[in-house]
């Protein structure tokens, strides 16, 4: 309040529009009174008289910068002021200064009033009297924000959500950028010499592996799941996925080693999928983050958090940039890796996705849920239209059983499904996706695990793990079993025939081991 009765205009003196202050000053009677914290409510004590002398003389504009001084006189408990003008040769103007007051300063000049406080500071700013006689703040000339030190602007709950999750974006941005590859054996893009005869003739029979070749163990946990690379030249790599966090590369053919180990997941890695080119992994999993990776640099090409836990991936079979991903949520994803977008939503009244299969060309896909009632199976296997989105079938599979995974077959119009009641049917993929009745492939034992199955290329042979860490083969016609094979010691999770060579199997445990078979 004693800033604004010491007002003075910032073009120097008074001028007709400030007259209207000279009466408080004349009440005031000039006297200025400071009490310390400790003095009671009760003012006691005398004042002084101030001399006014001078106060309505015009200063000159161009040579006068007011200045006002203001420091306590030790009086006890009080303090008082007495003000007089003196000249400022520092700042070419004049000073008015209270004798014996603290160094609270008032500066004005040509083009601002700043009034500077222990514990604020003004920019450009006037205080003025507000009706109630508290100081309110006034802008003059130009817009400027009040800045306060000491104190911080008030900052919205959801503002301040969305300043945090920005900055962890820019900081997982720039994770991504880094290698996530930890060093090992140079990954080679050259042809086996194993694989080399088999190129340039058709695949032959297929015949049942008898023989371990490798016995790999450099995972940690549980080896989730097992694939070849799709392009035949380099078909010698092996992809792993495993509850430790990682997946893995091997050179399956020719040393059984490790090629490289990728470990940009924070939790466990429940899937991933070669890329058509067979120069990137699609991986997902339990914290939902998704993660396209280039093999050779270890680099992560596309990134996203996919907002729920990833069970299952598959790329599109016509279009190699769109992958659809399923899990923990009732929704059902396609993303495009081009634009790192969702395109479509597919939404089902289930709780978690457990598989992903598309139809030959791509036009339609298949999901398996958890969707399973005590009286009804209804949505345990859902057909979708790809590009509209829209439910085709629900009423496909009626056993009260899950499927932990499809398969297709890779020349006849039909898939089959792994359940939980320790079989697995045979369906037509044509509509409405009848059940086979004729054919069930039992005999092995699941048992809640997320047992793998898959046909051999020439589709003769159907191979599938078990609970007990058996392999078991198939005959696909008859549905008899041909032969068993006692693989691991813990439950066996996949099992997948080599793309190339007619005999080589590669099977994967919950123990942490991976075997190639011949």
């Amino acid at each position: 309040m004693m800033l604004n009765l010491l007002y003075i205009h910032h073009f120097g003196g008074f001028q007709h529009r400030d007259y209207w202050i000279l009466p408080y000053l004349t009440r005031m009677n000039s006297s200025l009174v400071a009490y310390d914290d400790s003095d009671s409510d009760t003012e006691t004590g005398k004042t002084e008289n101030l001399s006014l002398s001078g106060r309505e003389t015009r200063l000159a504009s161009s040579a006068m910068n007011p200045i006002q001084y203001f420091a306590p006189s030790g009086l006890g408990t009080k303090s008082t002021y007495k003000m007089q003008t003196v000249e400022n040769t520092a700042s070419t103007g004049t000073s008015i200064i209270c004798e014996g007051a603290p160094a609270y300063k008032v500066q004005a000049n040509n083009r601002d009033l700043a009034a500077v406080y222990p514990w604020k500071e003004y920019s450009n700013q006037a205080e003025t009297l507000s009706g109630n006689g508290s100081f309110s703040q006034k802008r003059v000339h130009q817009d400027k924000i009040v800045t306060i030190k000491g104190i911080r602007p008030y900052i919205p709950k959801r503002l301040r959500q969305e300043k945090t999750s920005k900055v962890y974006e820019k900081k997982e941005s720039e994770k991504q950028r880094e290698s996530c590859a930890i060093p090992g054996e140079q990954i080679s893009t050259e042809v086996s010499e194993f694989i080399k005869p088999y190129l340039a003739s058709k695949y032959k029979s297929t015949e049942i592996p008898r023989n371990l070749v490798f016995q790999m163990s450099k995972h940690s946990g549980p080896v989730n799941k097992v694939q070849w690379c799709p392009v035949q030249g380099w078909s010698h790599m092996l992809l792993s996925t495993s509850m430790d966090k990682t997946f893995k590369i091997w050179n399956a053919v020719d040393t059984g080693c490790c090629l490289k180990t990728y470990s940009c997941h924070s939790c466990a890695v429940r899937t991933a999928e070669w890329s058509l080119c067979g120069r990137r992994i699609l991986s997902g999993g339990f914290d939902s983050m998704l993660h396209l990776t280039d093999v050779e640099t270890g680099t992560q090409v596309f990134s996203s958090n996919n907002e729920f836990r990833i069970s299952t991936l598959k790329f599109h079979l016509s279009e190699p940039n769109i992958f659809i991903c399923g899990g923990f949520s009732p929704e059902v994803k396609a993303w495009d890796i081009r634009n790192c977008k969702v395109i479509k939503v597919y939404k089902a009244a289930v709780q978690q996705t457990l598989d992903v299969l598309f139809l030959p060309e791509g036009k339609e896909f298949l999901t398996s849920t958890d969707a399973v009632s005590r009286d009804s199976a209804d949505r345990t296997i859902i057909a979708w239209d790809f590009h509209s989105a829209a439910k085709i079938s629900n009423q496909i599979f009626h056993e009260r059983y899950t499927c932990p995974s499809l398969t297709l077959h890779p020349r006849e119009p039909a898939f089959v499904a792994q359940t939980n009641g320790n079989y697995m049917a045979l369906f037509s993929i044509q509509r409405p996706y009848r059940i086979n009745k004729k054919k069930r492939y039992e005999g092995h034992k699941v048992e809640g695990f997320a047992v793998g199955c898959e046909f051999s290329p020439d589709g003769t042979l159907l191979v599938t793990g078990s609970s007990e860490g058996k392999i078991f083969f198939y005959n696909y016609h008859t549905a008899r079993i041909i032969h068993t094979l006692s693989a691991h010691n813990q439950a066996c999770v996949s099992a997948t025939f080599h793309p190339v060579l007619p005999s080589v199997l590669a099977t994967c445990d919950w123990a942490g081991d991976i075997k190639i078979w011949q």
